[in-house]
């Protein structure tokens, strides 16, 4: 059982989907620490004008070459794994990103990110999926 597991049990939080409680990245599940669900919150925006990507950030959402609603901006991109990483949206601490241990790996302005282990994202930040460099925006 993994810790984010059991702490999530320990607190009281049973939920249908086991996604909330895989994908913390070791946070401890309090009632601020839930992804939010629904369009509130601020726009995540990544993108790289010269390859034509623009994503909107989804809570929750995969990006990834196979899988994903971004599928068709990154199905050609022959470096990404089919589940490369993971955006999340938390209402105290805004958007995160996590590594789903991808083959190519995944960074944040140059810093290799660890599997499983989100990271805040923050305007003007540069996200590297593989080969793919992203820019950020928070509106």
């Amino acid at each position: 059982m993994s810790v984010s597991m059991s702490m999530g049990m320990s607190q009281g939080f049973m939920h249908t989907s086991q996604r909330y409680l895989n994908n913390t990245g070791g946070r401890p599940m309090g009632s601020g620490a839930m992804p939010q669900r629904g369009g509130m919150g601020p726009q995540l925006l990544l993108y790289n004008d010269s390859l034509g990507i623009r994503v909107i950030g989804i809570n929750g959402a995969v990006i990834g070459r196979r899988q994903g609603p971004y599928v068709q901006f990154f199905q050609q991109q022959k470096y990404m794994s089919g589940v490369h990483a993971q955006l999340m949206f938390y209402p105290d601490t805004g958007w995160h990103i996590v590594d789903k241990h991808s083959s190519n790996g995944t960074k944040l302005n140059d810093h290799k990110l660890q599997p499983d282990v989100e990271m805040s994202l923050k305007n003007g930040d540069i996200v590297t999926l593989a080969n793919v460099v992203l820019k950020v925006s928070i509106n």
